[in-house]
C-alpha cells in the first residue's frame, strides 16, 4: 500500500495535485449516485481504481461539507450532495428558459420588425426592468438600454405583469403608488387603471400608446414556466407613427410568441 501510495503522489506531483483530486472527487460522486446503497470504502477503491488511504482523505473532506454520510462502514451520498445537485438543476433549468426565451424574442423581432424586450418585475412590485432586448432593424425605432426601469401602471410590461396579481394586490398597487403623469396621455386615475388592468387579464395582453413616453406604443404579453411561475413580460415596443395602424396585429403576434415561448418552457 505504501507503493501505491507513493505511485500515486508521484503521479498527483506530475499533474499538479489539484486536478487529479477534482477528478478523483467527481468520479467518488459518481460511484455513490450510481449506486442505490451504501458503498464500502474497499468498494469503492476497487470500482474507481485508486488506493483506499486516497479515497479515505477524499471522503472525510466531503462528509465535512455533508456531501457524503459514513453509514455501517459504508458510505452514502448526504443531504449537501441532494442540496448541490438541486442548485445545479435549478441553474440549468434558468440557462436553458434563458436560451428559449432569446430565441422566441428574436423571432418576434422578425416577424415584427419591431424591438422586443423582456421586462421583470422589481422586489417592490413598483417598477419593471428591462432585463434583456432585440432591437429593431429599422433606423426609426424605440431605443431603452437594459436594465431601464419604468412604472407599472404606465407600460405595457408592467400591466401585463399586475394582471397576473390578485384583483387585492393590484388595488393596494394603486393605492400607494405615486401616479406621475410621464406623458400628455399618461392615465394617472386609479379606478380607470384598476379596470385597464382587469380588461388585460381578459384578454391575455397589454397595450400602451403614448403612456410612458409620447410616441411609443407597447403591447406585452406574459411568460409563464412548467411551474406557472411569472418569467416576465415579453413586450413589442415601436414608434407609435409606425403602430397605430397595427395595433390588432402587434397584440397577436405577442400573445402567439408568449404562448410558443411558455410551451417551450413546459407551461401548459
Amino acid at each position: 500500500m505504501i507503493e501505491d501510495e507513493q505511485k500515486d503522489g508521484a503521479e498527483d506531483a506530475r499533474r499538479g495535485g489539484s486536478p487529479q483530486s477534482v477528478t478523483r472527487v467527481v468520479r467518488l460522486l459518481e460511484a455513490l449516485c450510481a449506486s442505490n446503497e451504501p458503498v464500502s470504502l474497499a468498494d469503492l477503491s476497487r470500482r474507481l481504481a485508486t488506493p483506499k488511504s486516497s479515497l479515505a482523505a477524499l471522503l472525510r473532506g466531503l462528509a465535512d461539507e455533508d456531501l457524503v454520510v459514513a453509514t455501517e462502514g459504508a458510505w452514502r451520498l448526504g443531504p449537501g450532495a441532494f442540496g448541490l445537485g438541486s442548485a445545479l438543476t435549478e441553474a440549468r433549468r434558468r440557462l436553458q428558459s434563458s436560451d428559449l426565451v432569446r430565441e422566441g424574442m428574436r423571432r418576434l423581432a422578425a416577424r415584427s420588425g419591431e424591438t422586443v424586450l423582456l421586462a421583470v418585475g422589481d422586489s417592490d412590485g413598483d417598477m419593471v426592468t428591462y432585463v434583456d432586448l432585440v432591437e429593431s432593424s429599422n433606423v426609426v425605432r424605440y431605443s431603452v438600454s437594459i436594465g431601464d426601469r419604468r412604472p407599472f401602471y404606465a407600460t405595457a410590461g408592467g400591466r401585463a405583469l399586475l394582471s397576473t396579481c390578485s384583483p387585492e394586490a393590484v388595488e393596494a398597487y394603486l393605492k400607494r403608488v405615486s401616479l406621475a403623469r410621464l406623458a400628455p396621455g399618461t392615465e394617472t386615475a386609479r379606478a380607470a387603471l384598476a379596470q385597464i388592468v382587469e380588461r388585460v387579464r381578459g384578454e391575455g395582453y397589454a397595450q400602451t400608446v403614448d403612456q410612458a413616453a409620447e410616441g411609443v406604443t407597447g403591447t406585452a404579453a406574459v411568460v409563464r414556466d412548467a411551474a406557472a411561475r411569472v418569467v416576465g413580460a415579453l413586450v413589442i415596443a415601436a414608434p407609435s407613427a409606425r403602430a397605430t395602424d397595427r395595433l390588432e396585429e402587434l397584440a397577436r403576434l405577442v400573445k402567439d410568441e408568449a404562448a410558443a415561448i411558455s410551451r417551450s418552457l413546459g407551461f401548459r
